[in-house]
């Protein structure tokens, strides 16, 4: 009987299943992202988010721990390296598992997981939004409008200030005009 066995056991032996889980984190890892199937990449999940949280701490001891588990030392470098710095702050949820569809062979569910925080595509729209408070008070067209007069303040200012400096030179050169006159 299973009774409260909830741990998937992909179809294989424990060392066999141990393997492949420690050589796809090793493969997450290094190349931040990897395709394979949604059973593998849940259990992969379960498997590399405690290592990558032990990975925060960069001391002897969590070092050998992670190597216990990947049995890779450059791949434990880098993750020590690289990838520990960039999730310092991050309270945990490291992966991401997008579905991208189905395997023509057996029609497996496919999908793609990678490491969160080296995604350019997502890291970068997020970084370009920007935060706004919204209130009940001011509609959004008052709100443009002052940001349209903002900006035309700001240039009528830049431009004051150019012509400012464009005059500039000619009243020293009337000044100048003037000493030359008065001695002579």
């Amino acid at each position: 009987m299973r009774h409260g066995k909830k741990f998937n056991h992909l179809g294989r032996k424990t060392a066999h299943r141990k393997a492949m889980l420690s050589n796809m984190a090793c493969s997450l890892i290094e190349h931040k992202r990897i395709n394979t199937t949604v059973a593998k990449a849940k259990a992969l999940r379960v498997y590399v988010e405690p290592l990558l949280t032990k990975s925060k701490v960069d001391s002897t001891h969590s070092r050998r721990t992670v190597f216990s588990y990947l049995q890779n030392k450059e791949v434990v470098s880098e993750l020590f390296r690289d990838v520990a710095p960039k999730i310092a702050d991050r309270p945990g949820g490291y992966t991401r598992i997008i579905r991208t569809g189905y395997r023509l062979g057996d029609n497996a569910e496919m999908c793609l997981i990678e490491l969160v925080d080296f995604n350019e595509i997502y890291t970068n729209e997020s970084a370009k939004k920007t935060t706004t408070r919204r209130s009940r008070r001011g509609s959004g067209a008052a709100k443009t409008e002052e940001v349209v007069t903002e900006e035309v303040a700001a240039e009528e200012v830049v431009a004051e200030e150019t012509t400012e400096a464009e005059e500039a030179p000619k009243s020293e050169e009337k000044s100048d005009d003037s000493e030359e006159s008065t001695e002579k």
